[in-house]
């Protein structure tokens, strides 16, 4: 397994380390970040995001918390990958649909 750094939360302490990799040989992005609490695993894990996709956290996936101060981090690492011609079938685009999770 490859890692590529991406970079780590700017306004990181010594004890918190939300940090982006770039996993080369799976091809994916690996974030580390804050564990969600109750109401946000509720919120998501009841919600239909997709239309006829199934509501929930499959037992083999997992939610992480990443602050938006990080996007630029993202935003290089995904650059970083797209360079090393990483990207591939994955540049077809965000799925959309489902409710943004707004409330109002």
């Amino acid at each position: 397994m490859t890692l590529r750094f991406g970079g780590i939360d700017p306004n990181t302490g010594k004890d918190e380390s939300p940090m982006v990799w770039v996993d080369d040989e799976e091809k994916e992005l690996v974030l580390q970040g804050w564990k969600p609490g109750e109401p946000l695993l509720t919120k998501i894990g009841s919600t239909e995001w997709v239309p006829g996709h199934s509501a929930g956290i499959p037992d083999h996936e997992n939610v992480t918390r990443i602050p938006l101060r990080m996007a630029g981090i993202i935003r290089k690492a995904l650059d970083d990958a797209e360079r090393a011609g990483l990207l591939g079938d994955a540049e077809a685009g965000p799925q959309v649909g489902g409710p943004s999770g707004a409330e109002g």
